[in-house]
């Protein structure tokens, strides 16, 4: 029981009548109520969770094991091209007289771009067809005089000589008129190229001259260019050991072949991290390895109607070339990863933990493929691991993302870490 507050005074005053320093009767006191403290922590209640029970389990997160086909997805970086690129030159020279397009819109094929100044055409072409009027005209005369001259030949009343002439002038006629023709269409040709057109359908850059400008002097100048940008391509690499590996596995029955010539889908993530909507194919990839780097080149297709994917981007290629049967996704946390091996907690029936060796395949977003080492109806701890004892039994609980939490349980949770600092600050 503690000492009563009069008996302590009345010591004191008794202590400083005998002449007793009031410092040592201070100190005194202190030591007198710190004895009587102490006594009454041994005669008094017990402390708390002094003879309760055992502890209860600690509750871990599991998942069950469940095995399936999964795809192989390999995330290999990537950049965007145009699936066709066309410069628009000056075929025709002369002075670029007009711009007929909006720069950055989209032409197309066909459409006329650039006028160059056409007079000079229009005159070679309209002394061509006159020229082709003229070959004409002598062809018309020299097979008048071929036909007069076959009955006079054969009533002799000229020689063959003359009639030989005749007819050999009617042919030189006729093939004057074909180079006529000839002319005549080249001067048209001329005359089209001063109106520049666009050789394919796609989106027109900058123009690369302005009007004034004298323009396919000597070569062709170089005016825009024209991409195709719907669909686009996707140029990516692969290391040569990963194809070897994987067509191995293929081969011993391990994998098996996606859907589709080459690859089941080919998804394109953006640089904000962001997946593309829509999935390309794979076309081709690349027979020979490049021997500064060990890669494979490939190359895929993906459709680009929006045009939200521009050529010269750099992407990361989410490709699914194989699947594997009868594996199991973990969470990445699931598992422990060091130099002996890969190793996960297993829960047993009874409640107890084991570590078992598993063998990984590749990683698939936030998750792990185990191939082996993992039967159907496990259960794998995914969280918990701070709770575990030695020879202690835990009780499984499925295991829920951080997403999949409901709001109260995500604030509880956050809660301590936000109480401590308030503490601190007291």
């Amino acid at each position: 029981m503690p000492m009563p507050r009069m008996t302590l005074s009345r010591l004191g005053a008794n202590m400083a009548l005998s002449g007793v320093p009031g410092r040592v009767v201070t100190m005194l006191a202190l030591s007198l109520m710190t004895v009587v403290v102490a006594g009454c922590g041994k005669n008094g209640a017990a402390a708390p969770g002094a003879g309760s029970g055992a502890r209860p389990p600690a509750e871990v997160g599991v998942v069950t094991v469940a095995p399936r086909d999964i795809g192989l997805v390999t995330e290999l970086p990537g950049r965007l091209e145009a699936s066709r690129i066309a410069q628009v030159r000056a075929r025709a020279a002369g002075i670029l007289q007009k711009r007929l397009f909006k720069e950055g819109s989209d032409v197309k094929a066909g459409q006329a771009l650039f006028a160059i100044d056409p007079a000079p055409y229009t005159a070679v072409a309209a002394s061509a067809r006159a020229n082709q009027a003229r070959a004409e005209a002598n062809v018309a005369q020299a097979t008048a005089l071929a036909e007069r001259y076959r009955p006079l030949v054969e009533a002799n009343a000229i020689s063959k000589q003359e009639y030989a002439n005749a007819v050999a002038a009617q042919k030189q006629a006729e093939a004057d008129v074909a180079v006529a023709k000839a002319n005549v269409q080249t001067a048209s040709i001329n005359l089209g190229y001063a109106s520049v057109t666009s050789p394919i359908s796609g989106r027109i850059g900058r123009a690369l001259v302005t009007e004034g400008a004298l323009v396919g002097q000597g070569e062709a100048t170089p005016l825009a260019i024209v991409q195709q940008i719907d669909p686009v391509f996707v140029n990516f690499t692969q290391s040569a050991s990963e194809v070897l590996r994987l067509r191995n596995a293929m081969a011993s029955g391990q994998f098996k072949k996606a859907s589709g010539p080459d690859a089941a889908s080919v998804r394109v993530v953006l640089e904000d991290g962001t997946e593309y909507a829509m999935a390309g194919r794979l076309l081709f990839s690349d027979l020979t390895v490049d021997a500064t780097t060990g890669q494979i080149t490939l190359r895929a297709e993906v459709p680009n109607p929006s045009g939200q994917l521009l050529p010269g981007l750099y992407v990361r290629v989410r490709l699914e070339q194989a699947q594997a049967t009868n594996a199991i996704t973990l969470p990445q946390q699931a598992v422990t990863r060091t130099a002996q091996g890969d190793t996960v907690m297993v829960v047993g029936d009874d409640g107890k933990v084991s570590s078992r060796t598993v063998k990984i395949g590749t990683a698939r977003e936030n998750d792990w493929v185990i191939l082996e080492g993992l039967k159907a109806g496990e259960k794998v701890m995914v969280d918990g691991f701070q709770k575990l004892q030695p020879g202690a039994t835990v009780r499984p609980v499925p295991w829920k993302t951080a997403a999949a939490q409901p709001p109260a349980a995500a604030a509880s949770a956050a809660s301590p870490a936000a109480s401590a600092p308030a503490a601190a600050t007291k």
